[in-house]
Order: C-alpha cells, then sequence, then structure tokens
C-alpha cells in the first residue's frame, strides 16, 4: 500500500487557490497531513485557508508552465517534508466557445498549462516516488475528459489529452510501486464557472447560436451546481487510502449517470460497427 499509515501523508496539489483545489487542501490541513500547496498566488490561498490549521502547509508560489519553477517546488517539498506521497494535478480552468471561435493563442494557452503543466509536474515527481517505490498520481480530469459537448471543444480536448497521458502512465510505472488515478468530476458549486476561472472565445460568430445560449446558461449556474466540493475532497482522500482503488472514478451523481450513458453508448456503436470493422482485414 502507497499510503503511509505510520506518519502523516505529504501531499502536493497544483491549483489550490480555489475550487477543489482549495477543499482538498483545506481537509488535508484537518486531517493533520503535510501539503505542499503550488498556485499562482500564495497570498491568496493563505487568504482562502483563513481558519485552517496550516501548521503542515508548504505554500508555493509557482508557474506550472516552466519546469524549472516547477523542479525547484518539489525540491522544496521533499526538502521540508521529506517525502511526496501522493500528488494531485488539479490546476486548469474552464474555456466556452465553438470550435471555429477559438484562436491559435487560446489553444496553445490551454495546453501549455493542461498539458505540459502535468507533463512538468510528473518529470519532476516520479523520480522521487520511483526512488521510494511508492506514491500515487492523481489526475484531476473532469467527465469531460471521457465525452464531449458543443462549446466545450478545446476544454475537452486537453482533458482527453490529459487522460489518455495519465493511463499511459498508470501502466508504465505500476512495476515501480506507484500507483495512478483519474478523478472525472461533474458540477460542483465552486469557483469553475466564474470570471478568473473560465476562459471565452474573443470572437462570437452568429452561426452559433446555441453554443452561446449554452455558455450564458454556464454563467448563470454558480451558486446552483450539484456537488459539494467538501464532499469531493473526502473522496479523493478515500480513493488515495484504498489499496485497490480504480484507474477512474467520477465524482458527483452527474458525473457517473453521464459516464454509464457514454458506456452504453460506446458499446452500442462498437457492435453496430463490428461487422465493417472486420471487413478491413486482409484476406488469408
Amino acid at each position: 500500500m502507497t499510503y503511509p499509515t505510520d506518519r502523516p501523508a505529504t501531499w502536493l496539489v497544483t491549483g489550490t487557490s480555489r475550487g477543489l483545489g482549495l477543499a482538498l487542501v483545506r481537509h488535508l490541513l484537518q486531517r493533520g497531513d503535510h501539503v505542499a500547496a503550488t498556485t499562482r498566488s500564495t497570498s491568496r490561498l493563505l487568504a482562502a485557508l483563513d481558519g485552517a490549521p496550516t501548521g503542515g502547509l508548504l505554500p508555493l508560489e509557482v508557474a506550472l508552465t516552466d519546469e524549472d519553477s516547477v523542479r525547484a517546488a518539489v525540491e522544496a517539498s521533499v526538502a521540508r517534508f521529506g517525502s511526496i506521497d501522493v500528488v494531485v494535478n488539479n490546476a486548469g480552468y474552464g474555456y466556452l466557445g465553438a470550435v471555429e471561435e477559438t484562436s491559435d493563442a487560446d489553444v496553445r494557452r490551454m495546453f501549455d498549462v493542461q498539458v505540459n503543466g502535468t507533463w512538468n509536474v510528473l518529470r519532476s515527481v516520479l523520480p522521487v516516488m520511483r526512488a521510494a517505490r511508492s506514491g500515487h498520481v492523481m489526475t484531476v480530469s473532469s467527465i469531460l475528459g471521457l465525452l464531449s459537448f458543443p462549446g466545450w471543444g478545446l476544454y475537452c480536448a486537453a482533458k482527453h489529452a490529459v487522460e489518455g497521458l495519465t493511463e499511459s502512465l498508470a501502466g508504465e510505472v505500476a512495476e515501480h510501486g506507484i500507483r495512478v488515478s483519474i478523478l472525472e468530476p461533474g458540477y460542483f458549486d465552486t469557483d469553475f464557472l466564474r470570471e478568473g476561472s473560465l476562459a471565452l472565445a474573443g470572437t462570437e460568430l452568429a452561426a452559433y447560436p446555441g453554443v452561446h445560449t449554452m455558455i450564458a446558461a454556464h454563467q448563470a449556474m454558480p451558486g446552483t451546481q450539484l456537488g459539494d466540493p467538501a464532499k469531493a475532497a473526502e473522496a479523493i482522500v478515500a480513493v488515495a487510502t484504498r489499496a485497490d482503488g480504480p484507474l477512474r472514478q467520477q465524482l458527483g451523481s452527474d458525473s457517473s449517470g453521464m459516464a454509464g450513458d457514454r458506456a452504453a453508448a460506446l458499446a452500442a456503436e462498437v457492435e453496430a460497427g463490428r461487422e465493417l470493422a472486420q471487413a478491413t482485414d486482409r484476406e488469408g
């Protein structure tokens, strides 16, 4: 089992000044665990944690897109706590807009943060875990890493990429005693759909009124989401402490329901296309 039972666990969590990352850090500190928390603003993180016990906290101002910055954060975490038991790649932001409305700069920024940033963390933390022959890598994806909706194309593309990366990683590091999990949240009552966590396409084309209606509905959604961030934090710890934890874990009844529907639809598509698929084999 990779989760320690004889001492406080040490977690490295990215994207911690708001949303699920903040809820997780608060929960871990209340448990008495050690937390290296990366953020773009340590002052914002500390203000958001007002009232929480912070004796086990190492706040780190890190640019995840800068490999040297990430490496320094990992080194500081190990120097402070002696190990890293669990890393949670949580940093990211939302984006809404039709594919045709999405600029080249938008695409590059999204993939730089979501994909390259995750890769930077992995390259820095995996040597520590391999040396210990223990550890747990957790990637916060989304239910939109498993399926897609109109208007979410760029966000879905990044989350699908992160899920592919993480699933490959799971097969690579199992022999080193490292576990890997993908977390797929649905709608949670966080700042995710508010300004600062949600980017919009700079161009709005009249050809996509349905997408624009969807965007307006999502901008009006904050405060009504079904998911409870505090309960999500408890669930993440539950996955980390299980010896037989899953590769994928949905968070939220909406996410679970959509995942089930997607699995059934995919199974039906595979069956419907089986005859044509088999017809493309070479004869003999």
